[in-house]
């Protein structure tokens, strides 16, 4: 069988593949276009295999809310190189996986991989990605919250994002905006200190005590200043009891009481590249 320029253009529209590989494809498949299509997802895994190994530190992180602000989701899609990050076609490959995240409502990673966009799974699909790109593809995260209300901020660059979610509908939107932005400055690790984990907790203590002790504090005293330490830990780690960073004389929690006495975040996520 012959083929034309016109099945090259084709076979590269529906796999994304190069044109050479496109034309190789449907030589070796002798213009057999369903053959062709099946020798370019066949490298894809064969390429996949090789690069098992590989790790893939660079990517995108993404995320978006729903039509109703009441769902967010991010989607963290891995490569080899900051050059592959940054080509449009692999941050769009990115947000078809969220937009079908989010217009599906996945409910955890696995559940994503085995979701479909134009009747192929995104598993398949990523391994597809691999062969297509030359560099080990990795969906690794995925991540979803409910709300009455939810913010997504995305930093620029695609290496950071964060998503946020208040108790309340209708929040005014420079108000949630502030606060993702605060999740992805500073990094908090809970909402609230009653929110820490109790682990955390007893580490922070034990960690204060040794440093202290190391000093030479009096024994006795040790728990009473580890306390102390801990009240710090909350101030600069929970999100509501830090410091707002477009006010150094406010906390989170004063920010939002200021807008609505009665508004509250009862969910974010931060996900970073870089850390």
């Amino acid at each position: 069988m012959s083929f034309t320029t016109a099945d090259i253009v084709k076979l590269r529209k529906v796999t994304g593949a190069g044109m050479m590989d496109c034309k190789n494809a449907l030589a070796e498949a002798e213009g057999n276009f369903d053959r062709a299509l099946e020798i370019i997802r066949e490298k894809g895994k064969l390429v996949a295999s090789k690069r098992v190994d590989r790790e893939a530190a660079e990517g995108v992180v993404l995320a978006k809310v729903s039509g109703n602000s009441k769902v967010g989701a991010m989607v963290v899609l891995n490569c080899e190189t900051d050059f592959v990050a940054k080509n449009e076609n692999f941050i769009a490959f990115a947000g078809s996986i969220l937009n079908t995240a989010l217009e599906n409502n996945a409910e955890n990673l696995d559940v994503l991989k085995n979701m479909q966009i134009d009747g192929r799974t995104i598993e398949a699909q990523v391994i597809e990605q691999t062969g297509i790109i030359g560099e080990k593809i990795e969906l690794s995260y995925y991540k979803k919250i409910n709300a009455e209300s939810v913010i997504t901020y995305i930093h620029p660059g695609n290496k950071l994002a964060t998503i946020v979610g208040f108790n309340k509908a209708g929040v005014e939107v420079q108000v949630a905006k502030d606060v993702a932005m605060q999740v992805a400055a500073m990094a908090p690790i809970a909402i609230d200190k009653d929110s820490v984990p109790a682990e955390m907790v007893e580490k922070e203590l034990e960690i204060a005590k040794e440093k202290y002790r190391q000093e030479g504090k009096p024994e006795t005293m040790l728990d009473k200043i580890a306390q102390g330490a801990l009240t710090k830990f909350f101030q600069e780690a929970t999100l509501l009891n830090q410091t707002y960073v477009k006010d150094g004389k406010i906390s989170i929690r004063e920010f939002l009481a200021q807008n609505d006495k009665e508004l509250t975040v009862t969910e974010f996520d931060r996900y970073s590249l870089n850390v």
